[in-house]
């Protein structure tokens, strides 16, 4: 099986039970429904973007979905913590592209997205044979891959918040999900 489309979700769900706290993330985000399965950061060759609604239109509740799944979680008050999905997508439809996660605490929706962004470009740059200086910052590489054509697209969706006050579980998820 080859995905053929993904899309980008996220969620934050918060409980006094850990595992409750994340399937409200899981519901947040529109895939509690499924029977999910984590895999690596592989995005196959012409696997196309959809929006979250048109993606989760083409999925039946119960179905088994594979998914690059980003989590973390925490139950220390007011800790902030992320969950990030970045995705580098090459020219052509021959070169598969990279799909990285990333979580942390204390780091901005910004930072944790550029972070996740940046890591997905820098593993197909690598691939594609392209030298740039891993020193350099994020948008400085991000404009020599670009106009470079061998990367054409970069994005990143990433959900960050801050721990529930009174100490419950606060869980956050980004997600690329796979459509057949």
């Amino acid at each position: 099986m080859i995905p053929t489309k993904f899309f980008l979700t996220k969620g934050t769900g918060v409980h006094k039970n850990h595992l409750q706290s994340f399937e409200l993330a899981l519901e947040d985000a529109g895939i509690s429904q499924f029977n999910l399965v984590s895999v690596s950061s592989i995005l196959p060759p012409g696997c196309k973007k959809v929006p979250r609604k048109t993606g989760l239109s083409f999925l039946e509740p119960g179905e088994i979905v594979f998914l690059v799944e980003s989590r973390n979680e925490t139950n220390e008050p007011n800790r902030l913590i992320a969950a990030s999905i970045g995705i580098a997508i090459p020219s052509g439809h021959k070169q598969y592209g990279y799909i990285a996660e990333h979580h942390s605490f204390g780091e901005t929706d910004k930072k944790a997205g550029d972070f996740a962004e940046d890591l997905a470009a820098s593993m197909l740059a690598s691939t594609l044979g392209m030298k740039f200086n891993p020193e350099d910052a994020w948008e400085s590489r991000r404009q020599v891959f670009h106009l470079d054509g061998k990367i054409v697209y970069t994005s990143n969706v990433t959900q960050t918040t801050r721990g529930n006050k009174n100490g419950l579980w606060t869980t956050v998820v980004a997600a690329a999900v796979f459509i057949p």
